[in-house]
């Protein structure tokens, strides 16, 4: 399971022409991208497309909250939730994730330390990523930098029916592969692809190994 996160790198038209190259090189891939992006999205692309963040409120009153209904409308097929960048509070987490399994939305939570991943993968989410801010958009990937805590919290999610994913600092093909190693089923990407002067050498490379 590779997750590309857009993150704001790209949007609009840069978006699309990204998501097109990623639907040729990696097909097998989840792409995380910007709401105002979702829809258009969602019609050129094969690929799973999942929003960057939902919120927990309910439909009506809830001027400027992203919630999970008009998120599912858009025809994505998930989220991402308490990423590194825009952090929640546990009781919004479970919240989130109940708003999210109504609406039909998988959901990959994110969780920056083994205590975290540890109370989430009792809640259950579709995948669990585990990502060291630290390491985030530095190039050190976490594979090499957090060996030993990635290998307990593959242990955590060990008899779970939750994915286990990584992030933070993976830039190429060797940090995927030994991330599969560890023990992880895919990794949480972004700036390899999405930050990228030539996001198809990450792609290409990946490919042939998953």
């Amino acid at each position: 399971m590779i997750v590309i996160n857009f993150k704001n790198y790209v949007f609009g038209a840069k978006a699309i022409d990204l998501v097109r190259k990623i639907d040729i090189y990696l097909n097998k891939s989840v792409v995380a991208v910007s709401l105002i992006d979702l829809v258009d999205i969602v019609k050129n692309t094969t690929l799973p497309v999942y929003a960057q963040h939902i919120d927990a409120q309910e439909e009506g009153r809830a001027t400027g909250f992203v919630i999970p209904e008009i998120v599912a409308a858009s025809g994505a097929k998930g989220t991402l939730l308490n990423h590194s960048e825009h952090p929640l509070k546990i009781t919004e987490i479970k919240k989130a994730l109940d708003r999210c399994h109504d609406a039909g939305l998988k959901v990959i939570l994110c969780a920056s330390t083994l205590a975290q991943a540890k109370k989430f993968v009792a809640l259950k989410p579709h995948a669990l990523a585990f990502e060291d801010p630290a390491l985030i958009s530095t190039g050190k990937s976490i594979t090499s930098h957090k060996a030993h805590a990635l290998k307990e919290f593959v242990d955590l999610v060990k008899g779970s029916e939750v994915i286990p994913l990584c992030g933070a600092g993976i830039s190429n093909a060797e940090d995927v592969k030994e991330a599969l190693a560890l023990g992880c089923m895919g990794v949480l990407v972004s700036s390899a692809v999405a930050h990228s002067n030539d996001p198809e050498k990450f792609l290409k490379e990946v490919s042939r190994i998953v």
